[in-house]
């Protein structure tokens, strides 16, 4: 069963694309609110919930060839998985569904931290989202093994390759790293942090989470043996999908039911897959490939589209920067050269979640806390209460920027 492709949103110049057409596949935005907490969740395009409404009234049961319903719940399964490998770059035998990118970070965790011991070591950054930190802490704690803790510059938001390397040797059995911070958007160079890791033989886990929904994404080209992220990031329902390998999956064997598929990906599978969400995830993948139009194959569209959408974000982000710059008492905290399109806002005398609700009362969302990035909260001075965080999404355009301007410097008045 595969739902019907959307319109492509084609583009209107090289690089660019009609933000308008895209607006109109999101009912959400006619209660005239501006979105600015993509970060926790982007929005659902009205064909995500048509494929899941799709798949829902039509026949399913659990997987099989006999009766079109297992036929249809088959199918669904199989197109996720290309989707997914699509769009990180990945093969889909390698492409694992759980119910969120966290819990499969736990599940791996206690698999492949089943063969740590005393003396063995994990690498973990304060940067990350704390789903790619506490899930290493407790396995290497449960082990007998010892977590070293990569520091970024709080000055500049910037993770050095060579700080991660400094913690490296023959013990190391893995280094956790985030491609991209939720928290103050910086982007450390993953592929190099990743070949260090490689050099002394340990493992790599990438939480692709925020960059995905931002950015054009290779797994191989990043060096990540394992890759997580999250389809409600950018524009799909919410579950969680995980992308490897297939040949080193085959080489891990998770605690599952006797009866349960061996096969990889499916070991990694606990229980039937929600596959009215992955029907949701396909057409997701399939919106965002219609970014760049119809020409070519879907991975070559998502590249591109994900390229445009970038500059697209870019610009917008460079206007916010620009508008807050002398903003009295406002510090941005993101400040890394390569970084996603989200700040994250602090005032001085005043805290962010006033902010936060200031402008929830004018119509823009955007949301205070520390978003679970708490090790990087911390590490920045900000405790446990972070800043106003400022995301941007596909669908945000110019207005939107206007009115959170606006809104700040009313806010600062």
């Amino acid at each position: 069963m595969t739902a019907t492709a959307p319109d492509a949103v084609v583009p209107t110049d090289v690089g660019a694309f009609d933000v308008a057409a895209l607006r109109a596949h999101f009912p959400a935005l006619t209660d005239g609110a501006a979105h600015f907490d993509g970060p926790g969740g982007s929005q659902t395009p009205d064909v995500v919930a048509a494929a899941i409404a799709a798949t829902m009234t039509q026949p399913m049961s659990n997987r099989g060839t006999v009766t079109q319903a297992e036929r249809n719940a088959d199918a669904v399964v199989r197109e996720a998985r290309q989707a997914v490998a699509d769009l990180t770059g990945g093969v889909p035998g390698g492409v694992v569904f759980g119910r969120s990118a966290t819990v499969l970070t736990y599940d791996l965790a206690r698999v492949l931290s089943a063969g740590w011991g005393v003396g063995d070591e994990v690498v973990v950054t304060r940067l990350d989202h704390d789903a790619n930190v506490r899930p290493w802490v407790q396995a290497a704690e449960a082990a007998g093994a010892t977590v070293r803790w990569a520091d970024f510059d709080p000055a500049t938001g910037e993770l050095a390759p060579e700080v991660v390397g400094a913690l490296l040797s023959e013990r190391t059995r893995l280094v956790a790293v985030t491609g991209a911070s939720n928290l103050i958007g910086t982007r450390p160079d993953v592929a190099a942090i990743t070949a260090l890791a490689h050099g002394v033989g340990a493992l790599t886990w990438v939480d692709g989470v925020h960059l995905t929904a931002h950015a054009p994404v290779d797994v191989t080209a990043l060096g990540a043996d394992f890759f997580v992220c999250s389809p409600y990031k950018f524009l799909g329902p919410h579950c969680g999908c995980l992308v490897a390998a297939p040949e080193l999956l085959e080489t891990l064997h998770p605690d599952k039911l006797l009866p349960s598929s061996n096969a990889v990906p499916e070991r990694f599978e606990l229980g039937t897959l929600p596959y009215e969400l992955l029907a949701g995830t396909t057409a997701a993948v399939d919106l965002l490939a219609g970014l760049a139009g119809p020409e070519g194959d879907r991975r070559t569209r998502l590249v591109a589209a994900m390229a445009a959408l970038e500059e697209h974000e870019d610009r917008l982000r460079t206007r916010i920067e620009d508008g807050v710059r002398d903003l009295p008492g406002v510090t941005v905290w993101s400040r890394a050269h390569h970084r996603t399109p989200t700040l994250l806002l602090t005032f001085a005398g005043r805290s962010a979640a006033d902010a936060y609700r200031f402008l929830a009362e004018r119509g823009v969302n955007a949301p205070a806390g520390s978003f679970y990035a708490i090790e990087a909260s911390r590490h920045l001075g900000l405790g446990d209460t972070g800043g106003l965080r400022v995301g941007l999404a596909p669908y945000n355009d110019d207005a939107d920027v206007d009115r959170l301007l606006t809104g700040l410097r009313a806010f600062t008045a």
